[in-house]
């Protein structure tokens, strides 16, 4: 890239300082000192070393950049104006403000250019490591020793506050033990946070902490001089390892008073400051005024066009020699199903209804998972140290390892071993956010387990994949009470409910072979996040015609209907996962009281929701009371039986007992659920 001079790299800088407290003036709201204070990182980084084309911000082999420490907006905000991406000069003067292309944290799929949503301090971190992962097992899976199309860099900016949050712990201390090289993080060590200076409330050792983890440091780089920071990120790009640059840097740098002081994290600098700021910096021009030299300087179209083009034409000598790999490069990168999808998906589920088998869904889960994985490539699963009980691997599964590693087979070489399943270790939340950023990447369909009630630890992740809308997909298992002799602690009683709850996220809590298959091909065809809800106990086969499997995917549908001749008594038994069989078995019971019972699976309720009203009716008229059974919180049931009908829950924790005595202790028997339809009933 060409090197601006000295007098230019000034005025770059000082533009992104001009637009950054301009934005947050007009606003009256958001973050000066970061972007102020980071002006020249982003010049080292965006103006000499970021491989992108802003007329395409979706450019496979594009380098990808993380603004984890994503208050600072306005820097990013300020780059992608300046350098020629889709962003205009009246999106930055709207700046927090509704339907803007600016908001007050960058939002992926809102602004051209953002790659990831960040806010919650240290998520960014756990994307990045997600992004490079997925770099480099392309890199792996696709590079030929005489064509590279897999090459790009990950680079985040984040600072004290991502540091401090428990997932960048995680997040790095896992892109270390993988030797993610290309993955290079540049640190805003300005010593401010909201409270104040940190070092009452933060005095770790950052570099020795990241060289624990394995990670290459570059120490006491002045955040301030481009120059030096560039010779930082060129050496980062040498290393085995990934990198933490350490740059010192003055939080509000140029303002004359606030400069360096935690008044400039978070509030408009005010009419006088600036002023006086852009005397003190030499900056001669008026709110949100940028000269074209500046804009000149900034211009990476031609640069963006030509590089692309260097590799579209690499990329056409890639497919010319292999056809076949390209072709599936393309496809998954588009995020693109395979062709024949719906008939291997179809196959699976039907596979699921011959077998017919009484297992736990967690097994069934995983039978699923094998015929997934033949019918997708792009398949990348993993789990947070319960692989065994998670099930989340099968047989022709390959464990992801570091190059060097004592089980890799060429440890010579630099990088990493392929394989399609992720030890993430005991990191729910760190495995949650990398997932993210596998699957915004592109290229592979990532999944990851754990526990059901460790999704606490993951509840953050959970949420940013449900607003980003990312594919991706977090299985739970062990999903109540029914997990028996591990007691309240490892018990959900409160989960399930509470991720139904999440906009954009689609929770499946099925009750045998069939309804897991269908949440599985359903959730992979799903352009957004779902949770699988697994059972450890087995759980009983239950036969359906076509209709009924089709149906499965509908979110909820009638698995046991009323005999032709219905008694003048009949009521709806609605249930979920484990306690579908539960209402199956009331049946005959209700029918001895001279009560007609239809019951209805529920395995997605996000999914029934968004039926038409017609079919909604049809599976839950109304003027037919109802009781739902589910082994959780009660309350959210209201919604489907109203305050008329019945709840056979849990609205108190667990306790440590083998399944079935707990299941009989909180009443879910069926003499419970006669009993409580009966009240019902006579109400």
């Amino acid at each position: 890239m060409t090197t601006p001079t000295s007098s230019q790299t000034a005025l770059m800088a000082n533009a992104i300082r001009a637009l950054a407290m301009d934005a947050v003036q007009q606003a009256n709201s958001g973050h000066p000192g970061m972007p102020m204070g980071m002006a020249e990182i982003g010049v080292a980084l965006w103006s000499r070393h970021l491989k992108h084309n802003p007329a395409n911000p979706h450019w496979a082999d594009r380098d990808r950049f993380v603004l984890s420490n994503g208050h600072g907006s306005m820097l990013l905000y300020s780059l992608l104006h300046l350098i020629g991406y889709d962003l205009s000069m009246s999106e930055l003067k709207n700046f927090r403000q509704l339907y803007s292309k600016t908001p007050g944290h960058p939002e992926y799929g809102m602004t051209a250019g953002v790659e990831t949503t960040t806010g919650p301090l240290g998520q960014g971190v756990g994307n990045a490591v997600g992004m490079a992962l997925a770099e480099a097992l392309l890199a792996a899976e696709f590079n030929k020793a005489d064509a590279k199309i897999v090459d790009h860099y990950t680079y985040v900016f984040l600072g004290d506050g991502c540091l401090m949050e428990g997932i960048s712990h995680e997040a790095c201390s896992l892109a270390g033990t993988l030797k993610l090289n290309k993955l290079i993080a540049l640190y805003d060590d300005n010593g401010i946070s909201i409270d104040g200076h940190i070092e009452h409330w933060f005095h770790d050792d950052t570099p020795k902490r990241f060289e624990a983890y394995g990670w290459n440091v570059i120490r006491a780089v002045d955040g301030h001089d481009v120059d030096a920071v560039d010779a930082a990120i060129a050496a980062a790009k040498k290393s085995d390892k990934p990198t933490l640059i350490c740059c010192r840097t003055v939080i509000g740098k140029g303002a004359p008073t606030k400069a360096g002081d935690h008044d400039a994290h978070g509030a408009p600098l005010g009419d006088k400051e600036i002023a006086a700021t852009r005397a003190a910096i030499g900056w001669n021009y008026g709110p949100f005024e940028i000269p074209q030299e500046v804009y000149a300087a900034w211009d990476a179209k031609e640069q963006g066009a030509h590089v692309e083009a260097e590799w579209n034409e690499a990329f056409d000598a890639y497919r010319a020699k292999y056809g076949v790999e390209a072709a599936e490069f393309t496809r998954r990168m588009n995020g693109e199903l395979p062709a024949n999808w719906a008939e291997a998906a179809a196959k699976i589920v039907e596979d699921a209804n011959q077998r017919a088998e009484t297992v736990a869904t967690r097994k069934a889960s995983q039978q699923t998972i094998e015929g997934l994985a033949a019918a997708l490539p792009e398949l990348l699963g993993g789990s947070a140290d319960l692989t065994g009980s998670n099930l989340t691997n099968w047989k022709a599964s390959k464990a992801v390892r570091a190059a060097g590693d004592a089980e890799n087979a060429n440890p010579d070489h630099a990088g990493i071993q392929w394989g399609n399943h992720i030890n993430y270790g005991v990191r729910e939340f760190g495995m949650s956010a990398a997932i993210n950023g596998i699957a915004l990447h592109g290229g592979y369909r990532p999944f990851g387990g754990t526990f059901l009630t460790f999704s606490d630890y993951s509840r953050n992740a959970l949420r940013v994949a449900a607003l980003m809308k990312s594919r991706s997909i977090f299985v739970f298992t062990h999903d109540s009470i029914g997990l028996g002799e591990d007691g309240p602690t490892h018990q959900s009683i409160e989960h399930v409910s509470s991720l139904r709850m999440i906009p954009n996220l689609q929770t499946w809590r099925p009750a045998d072979t069939v309804e897991t298959a269908v949440a599985w091909t359903h959730s992979i065809a799903h352009h957004g996040p779902s949770t699988l809800i697994f059972s450890r106990q087995n759980l009983q086969f239950s036969a359906r015609n076509d209709v009924q499997i089709a149906n499965i995917a509908k979110g909820g549908y009638v698995l046991r209907d009323w005999n032709d001749d219905i008694p003048a008594r009949k009521i709806i038994l609605i249930a979920t996962g484990s306690e579908v069989q539960l209402a199956m078995e009331a049946v005959e019971a209700l029918a001895k009281e001279g009560i007609g019972a239809r019951v209805v699976s529920m395995p997605c309720t996000n999914v029934f929701d968004k039926q038409d009203a017609e079919y909604r009716e049809r599976v839950l008229p109304k003027g037919v009371l109802r009781v739902a059974i589910e082994a959780g919180v009660t309350n959210f049931w209201r919604k489907y039986v109203g305050l008329e009908g019945g709840v056979v829950g849990i609205d108190t924790f667990g306790e440590s007992a083998p399944a079935g005595a707990l299941f009989k202790h909180f009443g879910f028997t069926v003499e419970n659920v006669v009993k409580t339809a009966k009240a019902v009933l006579a109400a």
